[in-house]
Order: C-alpha cells, then sequence, then structure tokens
C-alpha cells in the first residue's frame, strides 16, 4: 500500500478573496463557507461554485446576514482556492465572480449565499475588437495577445506551433480578429486541434497559460486503483465509442498552381496510449468526411482543418472515475496523464485526463474525472502509484 498523507493530516481547504489580489478570506466567511465545487477541464473555462451559510444569529437584530454584502463577494471579485494535503498545497483554480444566487430558506439559520464563477480567461472575453495581426503565424497570434494579459497571469506563457506552421505573406492573406481574444485563442486552437487552458500555479495569483497539441506526453499522475481491495480508490466505468473516429480527404485548389491536389489527414502516431490502434480494432471500418475550405485559405489550410478533425475524433475509449480524495490523496489534474491498473489488461495503462470535477465539504471531498485514450490495450505493464 502506497503511503498516503491525507490519511494521516487530512485534507484542508483554504479560500482566498479579493478585489484584483486575492488574499485569505475574512475568518467570517470562511467559517461560513458550507460547499465548493470546481470544474476543470480542456474544453471551454474552468469554474468554481462556492455556497456561504447566511443565516442570521439569534439575538442579532439585522435585517440581511453580513455574508449578503460582503464586498470581497460581490461581482468580479477574485476567488483562489486551494487544498493541503501533509504539507503540500495546491491551487485548484483562480478566477473571478460572475453570478451571486440568493436562497433566503424556510427555517431559521437556512439561507445561503451562492456565487459562481469563471478562471481568469473570463476577463478575455469581455469585450470584441478588430485586430489585423499582419505577417504573423498562428503562435505569434497568441503570444501577442497573451503578452496583454501579463497582469493577470503572472509568467510567461507556454505556447507550442503547429506542426505546419507557416507566416501568411500580406500579399496572400491577413488574419484578422472580430471577436474577443478569448474566442479568437480557441478558433486558432480548434483549427490545428490544439488546446489553451489557464493553469494555477502552486500559489495564488500565479498563472501559467498553455496554447498548443493535448500534452499527452507528461508523467503520469498516481495511478487510479480498482478491484485491489484496501487499495482501491476508485469506481471508474469504461466505454467504447465505434462512431467516434473519422478520417478526412478529399481534393483542394492549390492557389498556385491553379489545379486540384488530393487532401488526406495526416495522423498522430507520436502520442499513441493504447497498443491497440483504434482503426484496426473497427476493421478500418471509420466515419469519412470531406476536406472543408474555408473563405482565404491555401491548400494546407484545408490539410490542416481535416488533421485537426481527425485528431479530434481520435479518442474512441472513455473512462469515468469517481474517486475519495482521502483514499487517493491527490488532486487528479486535468490536461495530464493518469494510469488505470486493476481493470484487466485491455483497460489498464495510462490514460489523458479530460474534466475533472471537485466537490468540497466539511468531512467530504470526492473528484469525478473524464479519462480518453485511443483504444484498447496497455503500452506498458506498469504505471506509477
Amino acid at each position: 500500500m502506497s503511503w498516503n498523507p491525507s490519511r494521516l493530516l487530512g485534507v484542508r481547504l483554504n479560500l482566498f478573496l479579493g478585489e484584483t489580489i486575492a488574499v485569505p478570506a475574512p475568518a467570517m466567511l470562511a467559517e461560513a463557507l458550507q460547499d465548493v465545487q470546481v470544474e476543470l477541464g480542456d474544453e471551454g473555462n474552468d469554474g468554481f461554485q462556492l455556497t456561504f451559510g447566511a443565516g442570521r444569529k439569534a439575538g442579532i437584530l439585522t435585517t440581511d446576514s453580513p455574508v449578503f454584502s460582503h464586498p470581497l463577494l460581490a461581482p468580479f471579485s477574485r476567488v483562489a482556492v486551494q487544498v493541503g494535503f501533509g504539507a503540500q498545497y495546491e491551487v485548484l483554480i483562480d478566477g473571478f465572480i460572475t453570478h451571486r444566487q440568493a436562497t433566503p430558506g424556510n427555517e431559521p439559520g437556512t439561507a445561503a449565499l451562492t456565487v459562481t464563477g469563471e478562471d481568469i480567461r473570463v476577463m478575455m472575453d469581455m469585450e470584441e475588437r478588430t485586430v489585423s495581426h499582419v505577417g504573423l503565424s498562428a503562435e505569434m497570434r497568441v503570444f501577442r495577445i497573451l503578452s496583454q494579459y501579463q497582469r493577470l497571469l503572472g509568467g510567461l506563457p507556454d505556447v507550442r506551433p503547429p506542426r505546419n506552421s507557416r507566416t501568411p505573406s500580406p500579399l496572400e492573406r491577413i488574419p484578422l480578429q472580430n471577436c474577443t481574444d478569448l474566442q479568437y485563442l480557441r478558433r486558432l486552437a480548434h483549427d490545428y486541434a490544439h488546446v489553451f487552458y489557464v493553469e494555477p500555479g502552486s500559489s495564488p495569483n500565479v498563472n501559467a497559460a498553455y496554447w498548443g497539441p493535448p500534452p499527452k506526453v507528461s508523467a503520469p499522475q498516481p495511478a487510479l486503483t480498482v478491484n485491489m481491495g484496501p487499495d482501491s480508490n476508485a469506481r471508474i466505468h469504461f466505454n467504447y465509442d465505434a462512431l467516434k473516429l473519422e478520417t478526412s480527404g478529399g481534393t483542394a485548389m492549390d492557389a498556385k498552381s491553379r489545379s486540384l491536389q488530393p487532401i488526406s489527414a495526416l495522423f498522430d502516431i507520436g502520442r499513441a496510449l493504447a497498443s491497440q490502434p483504434a482503426r484496426d480494432f473497427q476493421h478500418g471500418i471509420v466515419r469519412k468526411t470531406l476536406a472543408r475550405y474555408r473563405a482565404g485559405g491555401d491548400i494546407m489550410d484545408v490539410l490542416d482543418g481535416g488533421t485537426a478533425a481527425a485528431q479530434r475524433s481520435e479518442d474512441a475509449l472513455t473512462a469515468t472515475a469517481d474517486i475519495d480524495v482521502a483514499e487517493y490523496g491527490h488532486v487528479l489534474r486535468p490536461r495530464r496523464l493518469v494510469g488505470v491498473r486493476g481493470a484487466g489488461r485491455q483497460l489498464d495503462g495510462i490514460y489523458y485526463v479530460k474534466r475533472a470535477t471537485h466537490s468540497i465539504r466539511r468531512g467530504a471531498y470526492t473528484q469525478r474525472c473524464t479519462l480518453t485514450r485511443e483504444s484498447l490495450g496497455a503500452v506498458a505493464q506498469a504505471v506509477a502509484i
């Protein structure tokens, strides 16, 4: 059995609040906090929901609980949620409040205030703008946009160039942005089967931005274990969708030669997590789509679009895991790898963590995660525990 610090010292929760910089929450709000929900994933913004008890105490003649009027719970206040295992602390999310919901309650002392918010990317989605990115490749456009948010990020972004990165000639095409910065970053990521996310660092108010391919080459997190008696720390259900896979092909007009050229999607074989390719498992039967044109694009844009669509559909095997954190002893992070053991040879091995939901209340901390990979069969015979 592996050593688990949470079994000895328990799990601790720290809440940070502020206008622009989050600091430790006042004792009154920390004591009123009843429930924490944090949703993390590689698509869309990460989010949080905090529920505070707001019932009036006996003998205090006030109209409302001070929780309702506290300025640190106002819209666009900054929030950071941190959890600790033993001597180690991790920030789950750093973001801003965007919604408030008051529940008066039908019984004395049952009133509650629920605040909901999103990670700091929400501040990149507040203003639509028109920007000409003349002579800039996709990754340079990403750098240019993210440089405006260094005050929120606190560090340099990690931007990975696409496989076919190139700089468009101003004589042929000028990339134009007519949307918010966040929408444009996601559109670029979608075009190259990349992801864009912002992840908190080891301490509040410090975040790391990533734009690039799904990070499927990271060191695996401690394994999820099933069917191993006292060492089990999760319940996992697996699902294989044979209709998810697709390939793309057809013809596209080459602007230079003025002729139609054959187009076929390229597959990324460098990050395979399964020993048996899904296309082999399905006897080569996959959904086939036509290569799509985009106004102003060239033949390489059509190729990149078809390749991205094929790569987004690669993960046919999905696993849903319910984890008792007191048994697991770690925060399972999305956008990373994790091992699974005890499920059999076809299902054991390494998976990509696509989504993780954290539910925290006094005396209980659970995680529900979505894991994906291409197909059946483990690449490695052992996983990290």
